[in-house]
C-alpha cells in the first residue's frame, strides 16, 4: 500500500488522479520532469497532459534528464503539446517532428541546462513533475531509478507534481547523493574525490508547501532497448581490451585501470560486457548510465564500484537486479546528472571515457547527433562532458552502417560534435587508431588504415593524398569533395556509387 511511503498525513491529502494532476500544467508552461535514459521517468501525467490536449489543446516548453520511457515524447508530441524540448531524446515519432521543424529542441551538454537555469539564462520551471518512491514527513523526495535533474527542478519550480510508484523496490531507498553545487562565482570545489564519496543528502529536500498533487502509480520504468552483441561489437570489445593492456604495458595503468564512463546504447554495453572476459579487475565506474554491463560486471566480481545519474537495464536484467537491488547497494550511487558530468570531476578522476559515434572523419573530428549533417538522431548528451576532460577519451563505432552502404569513416564529418582536439582513441570492429600525440596528417593514413573498412580505403586514401598534393595545410581538405561520399548516399542510397 502506498500509505507507507507517504509519511506526512498533510500530504496524503493531496492525492489525486492522474487527470486532476495534469489540469495544473497549463498553454505556455515550462515543465521540468524526472526521468534519464527511460529511467525514474513520471508515466502517467505526461499521457494525462496529452489526453486533455487534444480536447484542450496547449503547448508547452519540456526539460527533462534525458530521454523518457513509455512513448511519452511520442505521445506528447502527436498530442501537439511539445513546442520546445531539451536536452536531448529518443524518440522516433518526436524525432521526426524536431526535423520537420515543429518542435524547437535544444542540444544541450548534460551538464549545463540547471547551470543555465540557476543563472536565469532560460525561463524558470513553473511545475516539476517528479517519480519517487517515498515522501518523507518533511516533505523530502526520494527518487527512483534516475537523479537526473529532478533535484535542481523540483527544488526551482513553482509547484511540484509528484508520482508515487509502489512498484519500486523499498531497498533502493539510501542509493541516492543528492548535491547542488553552491552558487557561482565564488564556488567551492565539488567534493567527490572518488567514485564512491559520497557528498549530499538521499533525498531531494523541498519546501513542502510546493508539492501540490500527488498521483499513485505502479508502472515499472519500460526496458532498455538494447540489442544483443553481435560479431563486430565483440571485436570492438577485444580492440579495447588490446589497447589497454598496452597501456599497463607502457606503466600509464595498471590492471584496474581508471574509473570507466561508457555511453548509453548497444555499442557500449556490448564494449563494458566484453570487459567480463577481460584480465583487468577491481574496476570503477563514474558514468552517466548503469545497463546490463555494470551487474554483468558486479555479478562477474570484476566490478568494484559504480556511481552513475540513473539505471537503464534490459527486461530480463530488471527482473534479475530490481527485486535483489540490496545485494549491490553499498556499491552503488545515483547522483544529479550536473554531478555525474561535472567535468571538474571528470578531470580529477582520470576518468576513460567510451562514446560512440555516428561517423568519424579521417582527421578524428566526430559527429555524434547529425544524420548528413542535417537531421538530428539523439542528440549529444554527455558525451561532450567526459571526452573533453577525460584521461583518455575513446570513441567506438561500427565501421559501416546499412550493409556497407554508408561508411562511419569520411573526409569530413558533416557535422562537428567533438573536435580532434577531444578524441583520442577512434575504434571500430576492424581495429584502434591511438590518435594521441600525432598531427592531422599522421592521424588521416592510421585512421583509413586501422579503422575505416576495406571497400572505402581506396576513396579515403586518394581523397588524402590529392588533398595533401593540391590543398596542402595543416589538415588538408578539398572543400569540393568534402562530402562527396555523403552526397553520393543522397543521390544514389550508397556512398559507393
Amino acid at each position: 500500500m502506498f500509505e507507507d511511503r507517504i509519511q506526512s498525513e498533510e500530504l496524503r491529502a493531496k492525492i489525486v488522479s492522474a487527470d486532476e494532476a495534469a489540469s495544473l500544467v497549463k498553454d505556455g508552461m515550462v515543465v521540468g520532469m524526472s526521468g534519464f535514459t527511460r529511467a525514474g521517468d513520471a508515466k502517467l501525467v505526461p499521457h494525462a497532459m496529452a489526453k486533455r490536449a487534444k480536447k484542450h489543446p496547449f503547448k508547452i516548453s519540456l526539460l527533462t534528464g534525458a530521454s523518457l520511457g513509455h512513448d511519452t515524447d511520442k505521445i506528447l508530441s502527436e498530442a501537439g503539446v511539445l513546442a520546445r524540448r531539451m536536452p536531448f531524446q529518443v524518440d522516433t515519432a518526436l524525432r521526426a517532428a524536431i526535423n520537420r521543424g515543429e518542435v524547437m529542441f535544444i542540444d544541450e551538454h548534460l551538464s549545463e541546462m540547471v547551470e543555465q537555469l540557476r543563472a536565469h539564462q532560460l525561463p524558470p520551471v513553473n511545475i516539476a513533475i517528479i517519480e519517487a518512491m517515498m515522501i518523507h514527513k518533511d516533505g523530502s523526495i526520494v527518487p527512483t531509478t534516475s537523479v537526473g535533474n529532478s533535484a535542481s527542478f523540483a527544488l526551482g519550480a513553482d509547484k511540484i507534481i509528484i508520482e508515487l510508484n509502489t512498484s519500486i523496490n523499498p531497498d533502493f531507498e539510501g542509493i541516492h547523493d543528492i548535491y547542488i553545487p553552491e552558487a557561482r562565482p565564488n564556488r567551492k570545489p565539488v567534493g567527490v574525490v572518488k567514485p564512491d564519496t559520497r557528498i549530499g543528502t538521499t533525498s531531494i529536500k523541498v519546501d513542502k508547501n510546493k508539492i501540490a498533487a500527488i498521483v499513485i502509480s505502479d508502472v515499472p520504468d519500460s526496458p532498455s532497448l538494447i540489442s544483443p552483441a553481435d560479431d563486430a561489437t565483440n571485436a570492438i570489445a577485444r580492440h579495447l581490451t588490446e589497447f589497454f593492456l598496452k597501456e599497463v604495458d607502457q606503466g600509464r595503468m595498471d590492471m584496474t585501470l581508471s574509473p570507466i564512463q561508457a555511453g548509453i546504447g548497444t555499442i557500449a554495453n556490448a564494449v563494458l560486457t566484453g570487459f567480463v572476459n577481460s584480465p583487468f579487475h577491481n574496476l570503477q565506474m563514474y558514468s552517466e548510465v548503469l545497463q546490463d554491463s555494470t551487474f554483468e560486471l558486479f555479478d562477474a566480481g570484476k566490478l568494484d564500484f559504480a556511481s552513475a545519474s540513473s539505471i537503464t537495464l534490459s527486461e530480463a536484467c530488471a527482473a534479475r537486479v530490481f527485486p535483489n537491488i540490496g545485494r549491490y547497494k553499498d556499491r552503488l550511487i545515483l547522483r544529479p546528472q550536473e554531478i555525474s558530468n561535472y567535468p571538474e570531476i571528470i578531470r580529477r578522476l582520470g576518468i576513460i571515457a567510451i562514446n560512440t559515434a555516428l561517423e568519424a572523419d579521417i582527421y578524428g573530428n566526430v559527429n555524434s547527433t547529425h544524420v548528413g549533417g542535417t537531421h538530428m538522431m539523439n542528440g549529444i548528451g554527455g558525451s561532450g562532458d567526459f571526452a573533453r576532460n577525460a584521461y583518455i577519451s575513446v570513441f567506438v563505432t561500427k565501421s559501416v552502417a546499412k550493409g556497407g552502404k554508408i561508411s562511419s569513416i569520411v573526409p569530413m564529418v558533416a557535422h562537428v560534435d567533438h573536435t580532434e582536439h577531444d578524441v583520442d582513441v577512434l575504434v571500430t570492429e576492424l581495429g584502434y587508431a591511438d590518435l594521441r600525440g600525432l598531427a592531422p596528417r599522421e592521424r588521416a593514413p592510421l585512421i583509413i588504415e586501422k579503422c575505416a573498412h576495406p571497400d572505402y580505403h581506396d576513396i579515403l586514401r586518394d581523397y588524402f593524398d590529392r588533398a595533401c598534393k593540391t590543398v596542402g595545410g595543416q589538415t588538408p581538405h578539398i572543400l569540393e569533395e568534402a562530402f562527396s561520399l555523403h552526397e553520393k548516399f543522397k543521390k544514389t542510397g550508397s556512398m559507393l556509387g
